[in-house]
């Protein structure tokens, strides 16, 4: 992808597969605006908006008032909260490629990270609340700073108010690929409300053990939503597919922080994923069962999973 300090050369091969995973520009539209067209988008928002007058956008439940600024644990009301919004060149290749993804950091958190490095934005709340149409002008002008995509960093709790803000932005012309960049600790109904609307989303899984997620996330249920919504987020966009440069347009892509002295996670949350999406989305791709090579290797694979998902 880089040549001569410039990323716009070709897909590598390492996320084209050879063309395998590569989707034209030209045949590309961003879901959101499918959705648009057919009134889902507005349903959508308009059916979360109401939500939040009992709120359980995320696995907390709280059940508390946020459509009259009720506070819960994400300590946020009716309106988001916005920290920060620019061109971010700090991601993948993929997202960043040579303008930036289109990166915006939202105020507040439903996880308490005892390693997070966003300490004073998860947990402090730094920022600003901003109305739908606030929040539509920032994805326009990070679209007309020439940025690739439209991120949203932690955006779990405030699910709601991305889809009214973006209901907006389409109707001025919001054309960029959208990626949700979650912890993965969402609940499956707020996945589901973004099913054809979120283009690429990137979830960071971050432990297994329940008594390691209570330890340093304070959510001892932490993994069952990761695994839950991660494989629904895998059912709605498939596998990640970039464009002939190389930058990502559709598809799941996971993050992990490997932990000092918690490896046995890692090798957890990554049996689960080799196995469990990867096959999955191979037999809905066929329609049959796995080949004769992958079935060989199935043997080895079970004997190196965790016991939760052995059969």
């Amino acid at each position: 992808m880089k040549v001569g300090g410039d990323l716009r050369d070709c897909a590598p091969i390492e996320l084209s597969g050879n063309g395998r995973f590569v989707l034209s520009r030209n045949d590309f539209a961003p879901a959101y605006v499918n959705a648009f067209q057919q009134g889902v988008l507005q349903e959508r928002a308009a059916e979360a908006i109401e939500a939040l007058r009992s709120c359980r956008v995320c696995p907390r439940d709280c059940e508390i008032d946020r459509y009259n600024n009720k506070i819960g644990v994400c300590k946020s009301g009716r309106l988001a909260r916005v920290a920060s919004a620019f061109p971010h060149f700090g991601e993948e290749d993929c997202l960043r490629g040579w303008n930036g993804s289109g990166t915006i950091f939202f105020g507040w958190c439903n996880l308490r990270c005892v390693f997070c490095q966003n300490f004073e934005t998860s947990q402090f709340g730094e920022g600003a609340e901003v109305s739908a149409a606030e929040l539509a002008q920032i994805m326009l002008d990070l679209q007309e700073m020439g940025c690739h995509n439209v991120k949203f960093v932690t955006p779990e709790h405030v699910v709601p108010q991305i889809l009214e803000a973006l209901v907006i932005a389409v109707e001025c012309d919001l054309r960029l690929p959208v990626v949700y960049n979650t912890s993965a600790y969402d609940s499956l109904e707020s996945i589901q409300w973004m099913d054809g609307i979120v283009d690429i989303y990137m979830p960071d899984f971050k432990l297994w053990d329940a008594e390691h997620c209570r330890k340093y996330l304070v959510a001892s249920d932490y993994a069952d939503a990761a695994r839950r919504v991660i494989a629904a987020m895998h059912a709605q966009v498939g596998e990640l597919r970039v464009d002939e440069n190389g930058l990502a347009l559709r598809g799941v892509l996971v993050r992990h922080l490997v932990m000092p002295g918690l490896l046995d996670d890692t090798r957890d949350i990554v049996h689960w994923i080799a196995p469990y999406l990867v096959a999955r989305h191979l037999r809905e791709r066929d329609g049959s069962i796995l080949s004769c090579t992958q079935s060989r290797n199935r043997t080895s694979l079970r004997r190196n999973q965790p016991r939760h998902f052995r059969r």
